[in-house]
């Protein structure tokens, strides 16, 4: 049963909210949470121990960041006995060991019930993140600029058993990473071309700053570019979660350009020149063109017309047909 006086400090510690105050800590370690460290970093806490926790200036896919304390089994015996704060805009970053500061008072309350406490704190609106019985959000809404935050443990009551004094908590913080990547575009022009406008569409939304990152949500998506002066690009690409993807694209001016294909010994022809069959395109004006096909002292003839900004491959297709006749 409580008694009444630790029932009133529990009311306190619930309901009073200060600004700025004064603390006298003993830090245990600043603790960086990192993109580049999905799995988080883990520190032992003593009951009276606090630890630092910042932030990496690339946050741009972070959406909060996740505290981890386990609790001593034995600890259970001693339920009430030590309390866990939290506090923002530190006045100032403290090094490790004994020492004091002012902070600002974001949640407090003595030590749930249990082995495994998990708190969740939004760094951004539109987080989506919930309270449920595998975590809780204690603090609300911290936003980036008031990071450092301070997490401590902190006895409740004077006289505290020499057990607890020893007991160690272990602490991991890691972030929490939104479901979103981005994507930067860098457009390259043969030298031989002057730069003249061309549009990038990204999931048929116009791109005014295609060399920028930005966020797209994790899955695949669609890149078009269309231009009166270069060939419009037409690709899908894959956003990979807190990634950023860089494509680099080389626009292309527009000649057609036609691929010819056919088996060795046979000879190609556009509009009565030779022309080689292989890996290597020929470039040609719009309009219409007449491709032949001289396999000794019988030929193939197609007409084509060829459009400006296309590519085309045209290739000799021989076949053998077989039927009953009886």
């Amino acid at each position: 049963m409580i008694h009444p006086w630790r029932a009133f400090l529990y009311l306190f510690l619930f309901t009073f909210s200060l600004g700025a105050e004064p603390l006298h800590i003993s830090n245990a370690g600043n603790l960086l949470v990192s993109l580049d460290k999905p799995e988080g970093n883990s520190i032992n806490l003593s009951y009276i121990n606090s630890v630092v926790i910042s932030l990496d200036q690339e946050i741009r896919f972070l959406k909060g960041i996740e505290l981890e304390l386990i609790v001593p089994q034995a600890y259970m015996a001693h339920r009430g006995s030590l309390a866990l704060g939290m506090y923002a805009d530190l006045d100032r970053v403290p090094e490790a060991g004994a020492g004091d500061l002012e902070a600002r008072q974001i949640s407090m309350e003595p030590i749930p019930n249990k082995i495994q406490i998990i708190y969740q704190i939004p760094i951004r609106n539109s987080h989506g993140l919930r309270t449920s019985p595998y975590a809780s959000l204690p603090a609300g809404i911290v936003p980036p600029e008031s990071f450092p935050i301070l997490f401590r443990i902190l006895p409740l009551i004077k006289d505290l058993s020499e057990e607890i004094k020893t007991m160690p908590f272990r602490f991991t913080v890691k972030p929490i990473l939104s479901d979103e990547g981005a994507v930067r575009i860098v457009t390259r022009i043969p030298e031989q071309l002057s730069r003249r406008p061309f549009t990038v569409l990204i999931d048929d939304e116009v791109v005014e700053q295609p060399e920028q990152a930005r966020l797209l949500r994790e899955g695949e998506h669609r890149l078009l570019i269309i231009s009166n002066d270069y060939r419009n690009e037409n690709r899908r690409f894959l956003i990979e979660r807190g990634k950023i993807l860089d494509l680099t694209i080389t626009l292309k001016d527009t000649v057609p350009l036609i691929f010819f294909e056919a088996p060795k010994n046979i000879r190609i022809f556009l509009d009565n020149e030779p022309v080689g069959a292989g890996l290597q395109p020929i470039t040609t004006e719009p309009g219409l063109h007449e491709v032949r096909f001289q396999m000794s002292d019988y030929s193939v003839v197609k007409r084509l017309t060829i459009q400006r900004g296309k590519t085309y491959r045209v290739a000799l297709a021989v076949d053998v047909f077989i039927s009953e006749i009886d």
